[in-house]
């Protein structure tokens, strides 16, 4: 038996050998044609095109009669195969302007300024080919500013009411020096007038405020946008601050009133519309208004009484949510700002309430004002001048039909790929933007609408317009039909060259009734197998027309549909490790299988060929421990760790290995000569300063010249190290010997002084520990109530014997 098999086992062998180098032979040979693989999968003219912007379609009846070339394919291969120029149909991308007014210069009617040149673009557009627009912007001068002013005044702020009475005069100054068209207006607010927020006794209605008259509370009135502004100050002189009971404020619903009431504002079209919001406090948000029963929410409309002067909805609808407010300011363009001042010194700093909540609107901007407002001309005038400052370009075209990119072209000269921003402009400055638009494929099922493309921050009022046509079907399809055509056996549409066949049909010429057609056909039957076309096709006329997966990156062939270029193994997510890796190959015997490129190996080609993803930062393979297999080491012993098995707690360290490798690259000392220093398996850069980042390691070590040497490593997610040397070193200098004897004289003095203080007080210590022992002691002294021994009377008594004797 095993005589007789290896014979056999070679033969087929070398079977495979040769189907594997034909296979190999014809993917190289429809490479070098120019050959699209995805063009082949295309059924009609129509298919033929949205596949790909390289494929086109051959329309001539003829084109297939003496070889069964496919229909769609890359217009210079159906050239080479005979298909005349006038039969192929490759539709191109058109582009035609037709918004064309130039850009405004300074002094142009401010009715006719333009910042947006072109202003509409028609595109008719085939899905995958990139389509690039020029567009220009000119920030223009004296364009037209509306600034609404929306201060909080409540009693905290009456000291910023003074200053703001003077407001409208130096502000209307400054702006002039901008622009000559201003406007100006005011608003203000305090809460809801219900309970929690505002006592509703009707004395406290009246004048809230402690100690002290002020006016009474309300939510929010106007003074609408005006070129006078003495008309300003004169209204904000006739203001007086009020008062409620809890901290927040009702600021939200003023600025969702100052938004959308554009009519009672005097918000202008053709204009940049700022916003300023000026309070002490924090706000109130959606949700709130449960606290004073109520609970309808509020619904971005405008609600202001007949005068158009005050909000009538205040105690009926809740503060409106930060979203709803932020999406109504950027469709009305609006930009605010938060001038947040200082609250009093027992109570907590507003502004952190504030300085995030720019983050929540397309355009935004929170400062802090001076005690008393005064810097808030200065603030105004500083943003402004810094809104215009920035130009950044976006796109509002679907994402799921279109692909945009941008090159950016700015006044530093720069041409930047990626960048939708171009920054430190003046007014009057010019810069411009590469937008490339792609569409895709999905877009054929949309033929027509219009599409614009955004420019710039909410302060633009012009965008560029795009009105898109997608071009999704040939020329022919439309003036070249023959309906139950006799090229078709009456059961098909000759159009384009080739028959679409009715339902119930197949075949080239339609000639075939797939409905009588029952059970099997052995023609589409792979030999050992018991299904038509693998699963992956239909038998049509007795060969097999494989199955189109909708992605032209992933193609179905062979006789029996049996090749499938996704069943090749795998490696990192793609098809035989990506095609810089390898080929997804097929044969009838041995299936689908990776052809790797000169670099690979492995079923999936997912080994390099080098060892060189392997070497450590010493220069060894795997640190000189383990093998190298497949590209990467496995450090089986638990003392070595790391991509290379460099990291060895218990080894010398990470600055140590690399340290050699510092020495002779960058400043030729060390233990390396010339040789072992070309070895040295990592780059080394030499800096003026290092980098102090996250995940950069800092060592130091000291050189032949006893100097120290500081350097940096990073390692890379490949297991590579990232090393930067500092270039100058670090050098003890020679101490002069004027400030050495210096330096020991003041030692000496200081020594002896230490020691005569210690002394001092040492003694002090003692002598007072000996007379609070002496107190003690004569504290404790006591005396007996007897006489004295050594006491003698100053007169002497003598006794007679014999007085008194009878």
């Amino acid at each position: 038996m095993k005589l007789h098999r290896r014979p056999q086992l070679l033969f087929q062998w070398t079977i495979s050998a040769v189907i594997f180098f034909l296979s190999l032979h014809v993917f190289l040979d429809a490479q070098s044609t120019g050959t699209n693989s995805a063009c082949l999968q295309a059924k009609n003219c129509g298919d033929c095109i949205i596949t790909d912007p390289s494929c086109a379609w051959c329309a001539q009846p003829d084109f297939q009669d003496a070889e069964n070339f496919p229909r769609c394919d890359n217009p210079d291969t159906l050239r080479e195969r005979g298909c005349q120029e006038l039969h192929i149909e490759n539709p191109q991308s058109t582009m035609n302007i037709t918004g064309k007014t130039p850009l405004s210069k300074a002094g142009d009617p401010v009715e006719n300024l333009v910042q947006v040149y072109p202003q509409v673009v028609d595109l008719t557009m085939r899905p995958g080919e990139k389509i690039s627009i020029d567009l220009q912007i000119r920030q223009a001068e004296d364009f037209p500013v509306d600034l609404y002013y929306l201060m909080d005044l409540s009693d905290s702020m009456s000291d910023d009411l003074v200053q703001l009475r003077s407001l409208g005069g130096i502000l209307a100054g400054e702006m002039k020096n901008i622009t000559n068209n201003f406007r100006l207006g005011y608003g203000a607010f305090i809460d809801k007038t219900v309970m929690p927020y505002v006592d509703i006794y009707p004395a406290k209605l009246e004048n809230p405020c402690l100690n002290k008259r002020c006016g009474p509370a309300f939510s929010f009135h106007i003074l609408p946008l005006t070129l006078e502004t003495d008309r300003f100050t004169e209204e904000i002189s006739k203001v007086n601050s009020s008062g409620n009971l809890d901290s927040p404020e009702g600021g939200m619903d003023a600025l969702m009133q100052a938004t959308v009431c554009t009519d009672e504002i005097g918000w202008r079209e053709r204009a940049r519309h700022l916003l300023v919001y000026t309070t002490d406090a924090s706000f109130h948000i959606a949700g709130d208004g449960k606290l004073g029963g109520i609970v309808k929410p509020n619904d971005g409309k405008c609600h202001m009484d007949s005068t158009g002067f005050e909000y009538t909805m205040a105690n009926e609808m809740d503060y409106p949510s930060i979203s709803k407010l932020s999406q109504k300011m950027e469709t009305l363009s609006i930009l605010p700002i938060f001038a947040i001042g200082k609250a009093e010194v027992d109570k907590q700093d507003p502004f952190v309430f504030y300085e995030d909540l720019p983050q929540y609107f397309h355009e935004s901007k929170a400062a802090r004002l001076s005690a008393d407002s005064s810097n808030i001309v200065d603030l105004i005038k500083n943003i402004y001048l810094n809104i215009t400052s920035e130009v950044t370009v976006e796109t509002r075209l679907g994402a799921d039909l279109f692909e945009v990119d941008y090159v950016a072209h700015c006044l530093d000269g720069s041409i930047t790929k990626d960048k939708q921003t171009c920054m430190g402009l003046k007014l009057g400055d010019q810069i411009s933007f590469d937008v490339g638009i792609t569409m895709k494929n999905l877009s054929c099922t949309v033929q027509q609408w219009n599409a614009h493309d955004s420019v710039g921050r909410p302060v633009f009022t012009e965008n560029l317009v795009l009105n898109v046509k997608a071009l999704c079907e040939c020329d022919c399809s439309s003036s070249e039909q023959e309906p139950n055509s006799t090229k078709c056996n009456f059961h098909g549409t000759f159009t384009c060259g080739a028959c679409m066949c009715n339902e119930g049909r197949s075949g080239r010429t339609c000639e075939c009734d797939t409905v009588e057609a029952e059970g099997l056909d052995p023609s589409c039957v792979q030999p050992n197998s018991t299904v038509e076309c693998s699963s992956r096709g239909t038998c049509v006329c007795g060969e097999c027309e494989c199955d189109t997966r909708g992605d032209p990156n992933r193609i179905i062939t062979g006789e029996y549909c049996q090749c499938d270029n996704y069943l090749c193994p795998r490696s990192g997510g793609e098809v035989c490790g990506g095609s810089d890796k390898g080929t997804c190959l097929c044969d009838e015997d041995v299936g689908n299988f990776c052809g790797c490129l000169e670099g690979y190996q492995g079923s999936a080609c997912e080994c390099p060929t080098s060892n060189d993803t392997c070497r450590a930062p010493n220069g060894e393979i795997c640190n000189g421990v383990r093998t190298c297999d497949c590209g990467k080491c496995q450090c089986n012993d638990p003392k070595y760790s790391g991509a290379t098995c460099q990291i060895c707690p218990d080894c010398a360290g990470e600055c140590d290995i690399n340290q050699p490798c510092v020495q002779c690259r960058a400043f030729h000392t060390g233990a390396y000569n010339k040789s072992q220093c070309k070895n040295c398996p990592h780059p080394i850069y030499v800096v003026k300063e290092l980098r102090r980042e996250e995940g950069h390691q800092e060592c130091r070590f000291t050189d032949d010249d006893e100097c120290h040497v500081i350097f940096t490593y990073e390692i890379l997610p490949n297991g590579t190290y990232y090393i930067e040397v500092q270039e100058d070193k670090i050098c003890p200098g020679a101490p002069e010997m004027l400030w050495v004897i210096l330096g020991i004289i003041i030692g000496v003095f200081l020594v002896g002084l230490a020691l005569l203080l210690i002394w001092r007080l040492l003694t002090y210590i003692h002598d007072r520990r000996e007379f609070q022992n002496f107190e003690k002691e004569r504290a404790n002294a006591t005396w007996e109530g007897g006489e004295n021994p050594i006491y003698k009377p100053s007169t002497s008594v003598f006794k007679n014997p014999t007085y008194n004797i009878k």
